[in-house]
């Protein structure tokens, strides 16, 4: 039932390193659940029981946390092949530390966390190879984690603005590219209001910094950019 999702399952780190064949082996080992959302659909709930390491197969969900004062903070945009849930998996705590929702249909697959790193019982070959890719994106996780505490704490928010879109560029080897977060998705993330991020983004463009037409960024002054940045 898993193979008309693989060539999207082989595109997720976890997965990288089994070929088609010994993954469906190692899914009859995790037995995981296949659920499906719509658009806005809560996926997992902040508090309530973990359901399972998350990996998106089709659509995408957001990743957010509340803060102490109730606002959203946004960690993540899952696509096809990317997972949510990893740092919660292993925690002992056994609920979910953040809200996903379905910001499209979605259809998402939910693997066991004691029976990844648990013992096979199939003997699975490919079974170690899986604990190894796990320790790796839980490491990569914690970093991605620590570069969001280094976002929250920069104080000015052209700062903010500055040093995320050069990441992208960076990410996309280009200084022109579609933004991955929608405006409000963007305010979200960086921990700003989304008046006062249109603001500071109007005015960088005003200046000849920048160029926008809805979620397509050219970066016209990557110099003036990083002046900006921390």
């Amino acid at each position: 039932m898993y193979m008309k999702w693989m060539k999207v399952l082989s595109k997720c780190e976890l997965f990288r390193g089994i070929s088609p064949d010994e993954l469906n082996v190692v899914f009859g080992c995790l037995k995981p659940n296949v659920n499906s959302y719509e658009k806005n659909d809560w996926v997992a709930v902040a508090g309530e029981k973990f359901t399972g390491l998350g990996v998106v197969l089709s659509g995408e969900v957001v990743v957010a946390k509340e803060n102490a004062a109730g606002n959203r903070v946004i960690m993540a945009v899952c696509g096809p092949g990317e997972m949510f849930g990893e740092m919660a998996a292993f925690s002992g705590d056994g609920v979910w530390p953040v809200t996903v929702a379905a910001r499209t249909t979605c259809t998402v697959m939910f693997l066991p966390a004691g029976k990844i790193v648990g013992n096979c019982e199939n003997s699975c070959m490919s079974h170690r190879q899986l604990i190894t890719n796990m320790l790796e994106i839980v490491s990569g996780k914690a970093l991605m984690l620590h570069r969001k505490v280094e976002y929250l704490a920069i104080k000015s928010l052209r700062e903010k603005i500055s040093t995320f879109l050069l990441e992208q560029y960076k990410r996309t080897g280009n200084t022109t590219f579609m933004m991955p977060l929608k405006r409000n998705e963007l305010a979200d993330f960086l921990n700003v209001s989304r008046p006062s991020l249109s603001r500071e983004m109007s005015r960088l463009r005003d200046e000849g910094v920048i160029e926008f037409h809805r979620d397509s960024m050219k970066i016209k002054e990557v110099d003036a950019l990083k002046g900006m940045s921390v």
